[in-house]
């Protein structure tokens, strides 16, 4: 196939074709981590090194640190024709030993000095040069090979590993391009972790294929996004907890309000991010976020458009190359798009990944006869094909007093009331109704949380009558993972 990375190719002729002199892209800053940084050419030669050790080596695993040795090994096992499988460093030990088992790595890749648990006993261990010299060999890939193997979050049992094709990777950030009018003039900021598709793939590998640059803030902080933005950055990549964090701050700082307004593009995504967020960082910036919506096996699905309507609470229309449907409990598809009736998400394209690594019943099991993806997300689609997520089929779809009833929608009215700072919204068994929606909040002042009776009176005002909370239970924290997920199992299972 065609070079991932086309301003990392040996020739002039790929990279001619982003339209800028080979020179000035290999002395372009690709990457750029806190004060260290790589060019172009300095990162074709440290990942060309890497490549030539890794060729034939099958699976590596990368230890994903937000560092620039995790862009270097991920980029150099692609360069080698090598599937990466980036593991998060905060994993538990029971979790990195059946990730270690099951991808079965011949070697892992980490940073010099960086210290890995017990766990990884006498595995082979290679420190990535970030400072090498070295060609990649021949690439002799094809569309079809693995280029990653990222693990789930295992929610319903051991993470499972999504085989993801190089075709997955270079589908999904061409049609991001398209859809986000990504060039090699931007320059994109992010804080996310890079051993998953958000922070790794869009942030990493999808500045590097458009031949632009990334900032990587190691850690996250709005004064890192205001000092970034404010200094050339165009682009920035986040999930919702980020945001969040960044309409608290908005009133007091109005330097990260220019500089948020100087922005060309401000993403979000990983999960949906409340309509009330939305509309504080717009109110203050002039600028509205953009989300997307894809998932570890998929990519990205649907996204709102740069040229399109920025439109609060949609994950936007599918993109280029990727085929979406809604369908009913029994497998047929919805028969029109009005905006209320709910759905299953199954979705078919070059973005989705192959299998589940040594998992033949779960692959079979997540695929339709013809070939689609059930993807287990609940979505109601616009006239004009904007897509919304209501929430997940397992945890989110609430079934009421014979409605079929998407969570998220009354988390977005609950976190519209002005003395709610956090809401989850779940359903559990009664008797009368077959379920009753139950809503989990976090009160801005937790010496005043607003009564139940307000809130219930609150959502039917804005929704309807049936999908009002019928139980309130508080907290002061909602549990969240580390991609700011709210955990409705945690919710659930302490009830």
């Amino acid at each position: 196939m065609t070079s991932l990375f086309p301003a990392l190719a040996d020739g002039p002729g790929e990279r001619s074709e982003m339209g800028v002199p080979p020179d000035e892209v290999r002395g372009r800053v690709a990457l750029r981590f806190g004060e260290r940084s790589s060019t172009y050419g300095s990162l074709a030669g440290a990942a060309g090194a890497l490549a030539t050790r890794l060729r034939g080596a099958g699976r590596v695993a990368v230890w994903a640190t937000p560092e620039l040795e995790t862009a270097v090994a991920v980029t150099g096992a692609l360069l080698a024709g090598v599937a990466a499988v980036p593991l998060n460093p905060k994993s538990g030990e029971k979790e990195l030993a059946h990730i270690l088992s099951d991808s079965a790595p011949s070697l892992v890749l980490a940073a010099p000095g960086t210290e890995l648990p017990a766990v990884f006993g006498d595995l082979e261990r290679l420190d990535v040069d970030a400072s090498a010299t070295g060609s990649a060999p021949a690439d002799e890939s094809g569309d079809g090979d693995p280029a990653l193997v990222v693990y789930t979050s295992g929610t319903t049992g051991p993470p499972k590993g999504a085989v993801i094709p190089r075709r997955a990777l270079a589908a999904t950030l061409d049609a991001l391009a398209d859809a986000w009018q990504w060039t090699a003039d931007d320059v994109l900021v992010h804080g996310l972790p890079l051993f998953h598709v958000h922070g790794l793939v869009l942030g990493i590998l999808g500045p590097l294929r458009r031949g632009g640059s990334v900032r990587h803030l190691g850690r996250f902080s709005t004064e890192g996004v205001a000092r970034e933005l404010s200094e050339g950055a165009t682009m920035l990549f986040g999930v919702p907890t980020m945001y969040h964090r960044i309409a608290e701050s908005l009133p007091d700082d109005p330097e990260l309000a220019k500089a948020l307004g100087r922005a060309r593009l401000l993403v979000s995504g990983s999960a949906a991010l409340p309509v009330h967020d939305h509309e504080r960082i717009a109110a203050a910036t002039g600028r509205r976020v953009i989300e997307r919506y894809g998932m570890t096996e998929t990519l990205m699905n649907t996204s709102v458009r740069a040229d399109g309507q920025a439109r609060a609470g949609t994950v936007g229309v599918p993109l280029p190359g990727v085929e979406l449907r809604l369908v009913e409990e029994d497998g047929s598809e919805l028969a029109e798009y009005d905006g209320q009736s709910v759905g299953e998400i199954q979705v078919r394209g070059a973005n989705l990944f192959t299998e589940y690594l040594n998992r033949p019943d779960a692959t079979a099991a997540a695929f339709t006869a013809d070939g689609w993806f059930r993807t287990g997300d609940m979505a109601v689609r616009e006239p004009d094909g904007y897509v919304r997520i209501v929430g997940r089929k397992a945890t989110d779809l609430i079934k009421s007093g014979g409605y079929k009833i998407g969570a998220g929608e009354i988390e977005n009215a609950l976190l519209e009331h002005p003395e709610v700072r956090e809401a989850a919204v779940t359903g559990e068994p009664d008797a009368d109704l077959g379920e009753r929606i139950v809503a989990w909040v976090v009160a801005a002042d937790p010496q005043a949380p607003p009564a139940a009776e307000e809130l219930a009176a609150h959502v039917a005002g804005r929704l309807a009558p049936h999908k009002r909370p019928r139980v309130v239970r508080y907290l002061d924290v909602l549990p969240r993972n580390d991609m700011g997920k709210i955990m409705k199992r945690a919710l659930v299972a302490d009830a």
